[in-house]
C-alpha cells in the first residue's frame, strides 16, 4: 500500500513516466540508480589530494603545502619522475615552503618567507631546489629564480610507499629533518632555525 501511495504522490508531482516507470528526477529523489551514480561521481577523491606538513621548531613555524600523488602501479623514479630532470616534488600546483624564521636547509641559508620546492633526481643522488618564484603551476620552473640547491640523503624504504608524503622528523630544540617519502625512497635533509 505504501509503494502505491508513493507512486500516486510521484504521479501527482509530475515525475512519474508513462506506464508507471520512474523518471530520472524521481530516481534521483529516491536514491535510485541515476541519483546514486551522480552522488558517487561527486564524491570521487582527487588523484593527487592536497596535503600539508607543518612543524614548530626553535620558535619558528615551517609549513609545506603540496599535492600527494600515488604510485597506482607505475614505476616512479626513473619512470614517471625521470632522472636528470627537475621535478615539481609532488603534483598539480607547485609545492610551497613557508617559514616564519631564517633557516639553514642543508648548507643553504633560506631567509624567512615563501618559496617553491623542486627536486633534481638521479639514480644515486638527489638535490632539493629552493626557488624564489611562488604561486605558479608545478611545471613552471625557472632556474634563474633558484635561491639554491642542496644535497639530500637517499635511503631505501623497507616497503614501497603508495602515496607520496612530506614530513618533518627528529625535531628537537632548533633542528628538524625534512623528509620526502614515496615509492622505494626516503629523501631527507637537515633543517636548522638560524638565530
Amino acid at each position: 500500500m505504501r509503494k502505491l501511495a508513493g507512486l500516486a504522490v510521484a504521479a501527482a508531482m509530475g515525475v512519474m513516466g508513462a506506464a508507471g516507470t520512474m523518471t530520472p528526477a524521481l530516481a534521483q529523489m529516491s536514491g535510485g540508480a541515476s541519483g546514486m551514480q551522480a552522488h558517487s561521481a561527486a564524491k570521487q577523491p582527487p588523484l593527487s589530494p592536497s596535503a600539508k606538513a607543518s612543524v614548530m621548531v626553535g620558535g619558528a613555524t615551517i609549513t609545506i603545502n603540496y599535492s600527494a600523488p600515488s604510485m597506482r602501479g607505475r614505476k616512479i623514479f626513473g619512470g614517471l619522475v625521470p632522472y636528470g630532470e627537475v621535478w615539481r616534488t609532488g603534483a598539480n600546483a607547485a609545492t610551497t615552503l613557508k617559514t616564519s624564521a631564517n633557516l639553514k636547509i642543508g648548507t643553504l641559508s633560506v631567509p624567512a618567507g615563501t618559496y617553491t620546492l623542486y627536486s633534481l633526481p638521479s639514480a644515486d643522488a638527489w638535490k632539493l631546489i629552493v626557488n624564489k618564484q611562488t604561486g605558479q603551476w608545478g611545471l613552471d620552473y625557472h632556474a634563474d629564480k633558484d635561491l639554491g640547491r642542496v644535497d639530500m640523503k637517499v635511503t631505501k624504504n623497507a616497503a614501497p610507499v603508495e602515496k607520496m608524503k612530506i614530513e618533518f622528523e627528529h625535531t628537537k630544540a632548533s633542528e628538524t629533518e625534512l623528509h620526502i617519502v614515496w615509492a622505494d625512497l626516503n629523501l631527507s635533509v637537515p633543517v636548522t632555525v638560524e638565530k
